[in-house]
């Protein structure tokens, strides 16, 4: 209002929001999305959502400005559309029960449209439980000491508004007065505590917010079907929302790991609007170019799919609540310049605790330990540099090993799926995304995940069987995410390429039919009586302290920079030309990359950023030992190997 005719305002809130953030570590006092059920907090209000974007629809108009009138006075009323889905053209008092109804003036000189993007996002896939716990025990904090920001304000809008977007070319909304509609506070309060839904009461919004996996919502048999959110994995929860951005949305694109800060939107009128539509558009198909299902979709009730009108949102480098978001800034830098100088114990501390997982196997832990700290850092034409799949082979078979291997990689990394390698699940899971015209949506695949995610495969459940046309496809995708650190997403008539950085772990019994960077085969040094008591043993003897600081150790050394001197490579060049002389046959360039990565991660892990000759010396000990033990296998099985 006080910068009407100065264009710049806008910025002005951006800015304003920016610099409040900053203050007093503000940023954790605003409530997550991804910890505080949706009807707790307060509509219209500042709220942040850790996410992936999953889907990006198509860009929509809305009435940047538009005008109101009262039928009654003609007095005439700006108002700005920014940051809300809903106009503003109506007040209702309390007290009188009456509505002062104004009209919008679509023919008003003083509108003016903008355009805004849609993203689709999920909370992160594989988001590990001690993510959430950490961040939830921040909300806690915050609503013991700031429990307004959670008091749910039950004010509705008094009658059906009009909404202030609309999807160019696709969609004709009409902009007509629709009738009142009558309100009653007591029922609208009972909705909100009890398990009343949207305002149709079609739905249970509770369950619905909390417990968003597909074929569980109760409906009645007058509602529509369930609305699939459309998550990645099977049997992930937590909201799914609309994040409406208004500026620099080229920067991001799908599968991106975000942060937003934005306006929460949760007006039920979006459901009679929305419903209002599709009724109209049936009666009328000329009325509208969308098909219902894609109506559906891109405008599911505001109970079940929030919208967030983002103020600022920034890519995150990682999920792990243990660290600063940037490490670039200086409060970052001291934290870890001061975690690095007490490394080396908490690396001898994690080798043991991986030993003793592995079942007394230190060669096997020193290398899930480089696994676990790998990252494509860079891509060279195709070829994807820094990814080291490890095939763990000797694993026992139809034993729960492999079970509490993933479940204590589970307590280390931020994200993590386990993908059980049986033919059922080869023939009949989705891995590859697809779109689906239809809907007009991106119908999302198992292997749509965050960068950074630890997949881990397990290929011990394999048994003998035919796969069909899905599951050689599964198969195919699998193998070129390891191999080249890429899906090629399924458009029908072709086929999208969409890289990603995915740590791959595959246990198996001997060699596994996928490829990888390096097998390791197993050798147990102590067998238990109780493998399931001996596993679970393992976690509950470590302090949370501990665990912490693993947690740390494996996120922060993925983010470091790492070089390589020219008086080393020239070293390093001259020692393989010696290791060709003297074995010509079983060395090879394979051999080579593969050492240099594993002189790469092992100088991580010790937290030094460039390659020493020490370290050089250590990596070639390494791949000599892992060599040895898989001859000696073979020896053993044959040709399994």
């Amino acid at each position: 209002a006080q910068n009407v005719p100065n264009s710049d305002w806008e910025k002005k809130v951006t800015e304003y929001f920016k610099e409040k953030l900053k203050e007093n570590n503000a940023t954790n006092w605003v409530p997550s999305l991804n910890d505080v059920p949706v009807h707790y907090l307060k509509p219209n209000s500042l709220v942040k959502f850790r996410c992936m974007v999953q889907d990006m629809f198509d860009p929509e108009f809305y009435m940047g400005v538009y005008e109101t009138v009262d039928p009654n006075t003609n007095a005439r009323v700006l108002h700005f559309g920014k940051y809300r889905d809903v106009a503003e053209c109506g007040n209702f008092s309390w007290y009188s029960s009456l509505i002062f109804l104004q009209e919008i003036d679509l023919n008003s000189s003083q509108t003016v449209t903008s355009e805004r993007q849609t993203f689709y996002c999920v909370p992160v896939p594989g988001e590990s439980a001690w993510v959430k716990e950490i961040s939830f025990l921040t909300e806690l904090v915050l609503f013991v000491l700031n429990p307004q920001f959670y008091a749910y304000i039950s004010a509705s809008q008094a009658r059906v508004s009009p909404s202030t977007s609309y999807t160019p070319s696709r969609h004709k909304r009409s902009y007509e007065e629709d009738e009142d509609m009558d309100l009653h506070p007591s029922k609208q309060k009972e909705q909100h505590i009890g398990s009343g839904g949207d305002i149709h009461g079609c739905v249970e919004p509770k369950r619905l917010e909390t417990e968003a996996s597909a074929g569980h919502h109760l409906i009645s048999p007058n509602c529509s079907p369930p609305l699939d959110l459309n998550f990645p994995l099977p049997g992930e929860k937590g909201p799914a929302c609309l994040v409406k951005v208004y500026e620099s949305w080229d920067s991001f694109k799908v599968n991106d790991v975000l942060e937003v800060y934005g306006i929460l939107s949760v007006d039920p009128v979006l459901s009679i609007v929305n419903n209002e539509e599709r009724d109209s558009s049936a009666l009328d198909p000329m009325e509208c170019m969308d098909t219902a299902e894609e109506q559906r979709v891109h405008s599911p009730p505001a109970s079940l799919v929030p919208r967030i009108h983002v103020i600022l949102a920034q890519k995150l480098q990682h999920i792990n609540p243990l660290l600063p978001a940037c490490l670039n800034e200086e409060e970052s830098k001291t934290f870890v310049s001061n975690f690095m100088s007490e490394l080396s114990p908490v690396r001898a501390e994690l080798l043991g605790f991986l030993t003793h997982a592995l079942l007394g196997d230190s060669l096997a832990a020193e290398y899930l330990i480089l696994h676990l700290i790998s990252t494509v850092y860079a891509r060279r034409d195709v070829l994807p540099l820094g990814k080291f799949t490890v095939n763990l082979s000797g694993c026992p078979r139809n034993s729960i090993f492999t079970e509490h291997i993933y479940r204590i990689i589970q307590q280390l990394v931020p994200a993590s799926y386990r993908l059980q390698m049986t033919i059922e699940n080869m023939n009949h899971s989705r891995f590859i995304p697809h779109k689906d015209y239809a809907a007009n949506r991106l119908v999302s695949g198992v292997l749509q995940l965050a960068s950074n995610t630890s997949l881990v495969v397990d290929e011990t459940q394999l048994e003998q069987g035919q796969l069909d046309t899905t599951g050689v496809h599964n198969v195919t995708a699998l193998g070129n995410l390891i191999t080249w650190q890429k899906v090629d997403y399924d458009f029908s008539y072709h086929q999208m390429e969409f890289p990603c950085n995915i740590n791959v772990l595959i246990t198996s019994e001997g060699r596994s039919l996928l490829p990888s960077d390096c097998q390791v085969h197993l050798q147990p040094q102590i067998i238990p009586p109780n493998m399931e008591e001996y596993m679970n043993s393992l976690l509950t003897a470590v302090l949370p302290s501990v665990l912490n600081k693993f947690r740390i150790y494996l996120s922060l050394l993925r983010l470091l920079d790492y070089s390589i001197s020219d008086e080393v490579t020239k070293a390093v060049e001259e020692d393989f030309v010696e290791m060709r002389k003297n074995d010509p046959e079983s060395i090879t360039a394979d051999d080579l990359h593969r050492t240099l990565l594993v002189a790469r991660f092992l100088s991580l892990s010790a937290g030094q950023t460039t390659l020493s000759r020490e370290r050089w010396l250590r990596a070639k000990q390494l791949e000599a030992l892992r060599k040895a033990r898989l001859q000696q296998q073979k020896c053993v099985n044959g040709n399994e190997l």
